[in-house]
């Protein structure tokens, strides 16, 4: 009798992994993705606001091509041809304040577009390549780059100057007081020996005496000589005073290679790739060239607000002697005010823990801080970009405000400042975060994203300029993607919910208006699968925070027991949203695990995007510290509230995922039975600087924090069932960071792991051979670890 009543639970998981089944494969869901049919990106108008172009592959061509719809024909998509897109190619294109005139270039041609009446003119033909046609505060003259230096041409004459004149040769040596006098005594005793020669000479001393004089007479044209360094970033003050130029001086750090093992040649070749963390950063000098001094000075950072504070990490290190010195920095090119009588400039220290806004006295050079954001982790946020590139910044026409983003208050929030009395004043508050924010043709209202409703959806919003009521102007639950038409009247949107991929829209610009579906690009196969849509859930953290998930739950007739946890990459990305996600092959594959009786989770761990800085920074100088216990807390949330057997967990992810997965196994082989590391770091001292010395610094200051943060540091703790899985010529994270890790396992005599390799796989694979083989395996580990044992 006893035999039998163990025989019953056993009969029973049988028959319900036998009722467990799925339409859906891997084969299937892991072919060439336009299987699920064609979807829209990349919106944008025509310039009389009656035609949406868009990038679509209605016709299964090697890549999406250029369509457009005309508003006045909304069931008629076509391709745009060659001719028609040359045409509206707008190289260099520039608008006037009022955005009546349009700069843009045809080759070596600089054309004017009058907008009202749609048509263009040459403005001049230049024998040579040039860039960033400009115009200036009076309109009348337009600004250009070529071969260096800034030219200036005028719309009515169509005469132009050399407004700068700058060299990257060497400066010519001035001859020495020794060398005048050897001349000299020879030339005397020359005309001593021979009175022929002197005869001639006294002759055409009238005509020399000429030549002389026009000589003084003409003053010698001011030349600024770089030593070999280009110039870049040129760019002249719109009131033509001022031209600004940024040189750079590149570090000779050691890059790594990446053996190709299957080139086309037959031999093996080495990909030349980045260098590793803790190189020594580029520098970079932004020139002021006073074109009305004819002279040439550099701006320095001697002058910022806390420019030689140390970070508090060194409090760690209370053995070596940390010294006080002023920090390297990189530069923006200056923000000229519309009227060119002001500048400021972005500043990002190279440790990346400060970010300053500064006025520039531009008869001087010298800075004044408006704005200093600092970040003991490290800067970073929406619109405000890495260091000193990127985000949003800018003048508002008044040539007294700037307008800036900065996470002081927690989240992403728009700001002005007003440079004359350094007053600062947020537009935007709350615990959400604003995205792209652009000022309406009229210079009255500005434009601007926002995940004011839920971080997991995303709204395009109207608000008055110097700040007041958001007018909420999308309506559609999840991620509303907007392109604003040019006469400012109509909205076209690329729209996408979490189980319906992105087609494109078109709505008024009024409160309260519908949208209008206009594409319909799902494949018939496509539609015949019931797709899921997740259900967005907070679990409480060890630490009290409450960390957003998506979760898939299997109908309970059919559920096993089993979980299974992935982990997305990136770390800074969000995936726990309500728009169709950038991880569409493993939705489908969740979809998949769910239909076969698998929980799934899916965390919005620390460190990553969407809910504001401290979610940001929570992985500062460890990684695999909060991004870990979160996925251990999110397990403890399935086994209390969804009937998870806490002996039946598995975990997956790709890069940032993949080194969670080995942090896992290493470090809570309680909580997960097996896992999937792939493309995963396995040591972050081999990793690339500009990300990794943000979050750890770098190895020779902080080597505390990599320690605690590598896998490779604690493999003698894997005790489940490892499969890892890398492309071979992966020049993102290295193929070497597996096959050190293998070694690793090796020494230490571990028996339960495997590895897949993809010889022909870069760090994202391309291949549909190469991801079925890979999610196969990665099903298999599950249902022979969790299920089957």
């Amino acid at each position: 009798m006893q035999r039998k009543l163990l025989f019953l639970p056993l009969l029973c998981l049988v028959l319900l992994q036998a009722q467990a089944q799925s339409t859906l494969s891997v084969d299937y869901i892991m072919r060439d993705p336009m299987w699920m049919g064609t979807f829209p990106s990349s919106a944008s108008w025509s310039d009389n606001s009656q035609s949406i172009y868009f990038r679509y592959n209605r016709d299964k061509d090697p890549a999406d091509s250029l369509y457009k719809l005309a508003l006045a024909q909304k069931g008629v998509i076509s391709k745009v041809g060659w001719k028609e897109m040359k045409e509206n190619e707008r190289s260099s294109e520039e608008f006037n304040a009022d955005k009546s005139l349009r700069l843009y270039q045809v080759d070596k041609k600089l054309m004017l577009e009058d907008m009202s009446s749609n048509t263009s003119s040459v403005l001049m033909e230049w024998p040579e390549n040039f860039n960033e046609p400009k115009f200036m505060a009076n309109e009348q003259e337009i600004s250009f780059v070529s071969k260096g230096n800034v030219y200036v041409v005028n719309r009515t004459t169509k005469a132009f100057r050399k407004a700068t004149n700058i060299s990257t040769e060497t400066k010519p040596k001035e001859k020495s007081k020794k060398d005048d006098e050897k001349v000299n005594w020879l030339e005397t005793e020359n005309l001593e020996l021979l009175s022929v020669v002197n005869e001639r000479k006294e002759n055409g001393k009238m005509r020399s005496d000429y030549r002389e004089a026009y000589r003084e007479s003409a003053e010698e044209e001011f030349t600024y000589y770089t030593e070999g360094k280009s110039p870049v970033n040129l760019q002249i003050s719109p009131d033509g005073k001022f031209a600004t130029f940024t040189l750079y001086t590149s570090s000779s750090n050691k890059n790594t290679i990446v053996p190709d093992y299957v080139d086309a040649s037959g031999f093996t070749t080495d990909l030349k790739t980045r260098s590793k963390v803790g190189n020594e950063p580029t520098k970079t000098e932004v020139g002021i060239y006073d074109l009305q001094r004819d002279t040439v000075y550099f701006i320095s950072a001697s002058e910022l607000t806390g420019i030689k504070d140390l970070p508090d990490y060194v409090k760690d290190y209370p053995d070596k002697t940390w010294e006080e010195k002023e920090r390297d920095v990189m530069f923006s090119s200056p923000y000229f005010s519309p009227d060119g009588k002001n500048a400021i400039i972005n500043i990002g220290s190279v440790d990346n823990k400060d970010r300053w806004i500064a006025s520039i006295e531009l008869e001087t050079g010298k800075l004044n801080t408006l704005d200093r954001q600092r970040d003991e982790a490290w800067i970073s946020g929406p619109g405000i970009g890495r260091s000193s590139f990127g985000g949003t910044l800018g003048w508002l026409p008044d040539n007294k405000h700037i307008y800036f983003q900065s996470e002081e208050s927690g989240y992403s929030h728009l700001y002005l400042l007003d440079v004359t009395t350094g007053k600062k004043k947020p537009l935007t508050s709350g615990n959400y975060e604003v995205f792209s924010p652009f000022m309406s043709k009229d210079k009255k209202s500005w434009y601007l994203t926002t995940s004011e409703v839920d971080p997991g959806e995303r709204h395009f919003y109207k608000m008055p300029l110097m700040g007041g009521k958001m007018q909420k102007l999308t309506s559609m639950t999840g991620n509303n993607e907007v392109s604003l038409s040019p006469d400012e009247k109509k909205l076209a949107i690329i729209y996408s919910y979490s189980n319906k991929p992105a087609e494109l829209y078109f709505q008024e610009n009024k409160v309260g208006a519908k949208a209008e579906q206009l594409t319909s690009g799902q494949s018939e196969e496509f539609k015949a699968y019931n797709w899921r849509d997740p259900q967005l859930v907070r679990f409480t953290a060890e630490d009290g925070a409450q960390v957003p998930a998506r979760l898939y739950t299997p109908d309970p007739a059919k559920s096993n027991g089993a979980a299974v946890v992935f982990v997305h990459g990136a770390g800074y990305l969000q995936n726990v949203h309500k728009w169709w996600s950038s991880y569409f092959r493993e939705y489908m594959f969740h979809n998949l695990l769910t239909d076969l009786g698998y929980t799934v989770l899916d965390i919005d761990y620390r460190g990553s995007a969407g809910y504001g800085r401290d979610w940001r920074t929570g992985i500062y100088r460890h990684m695999g510290g909060k991004d870990l216990s979160d996925q251990v807390d999110g397990v403890k949330f399935l086994v209390a509230n969804h009937g998870v057997d806490p002996e039946r967990v598995g975990l997956y992810g790709g890069s940032y995922g993949g080194f969670i997965t080995l942090m896992a196994l290493f470090n809570n082989p309680e909580t997960f039975k097996s896992g999937a590391a792939l493309r995963s770091v396995t040591d972050w001292a081999h990793y690339n600087h500009g990300y990794t010395a943000n979050i750890l610094n770098t190895p020779e200051e902080d080597p505390i924090a990599y320690r605690r943060s590598s896998p490779i540091y604690f493999a003698e703790g894997l005790e489940g069932h490892l499969l890892m899985a890398h492309g071979m010529v992966d020049v993102n994270v290295h193929f070497q960071d597996v096959v050190r890790l293998s070694q690793r396992f090796i020494e230490l005599g571990k028996d339960n792991w495997e590895m897949a390799i993809y010889p022909v796989e870069d760090h994202g694979f391309v291949e549909p051979s190469s991801w079925t083989d890979e999610y196969k395996r990665i099903l298999k580990l599950f249902n022979q670890t969790l299920i089957e044992e």
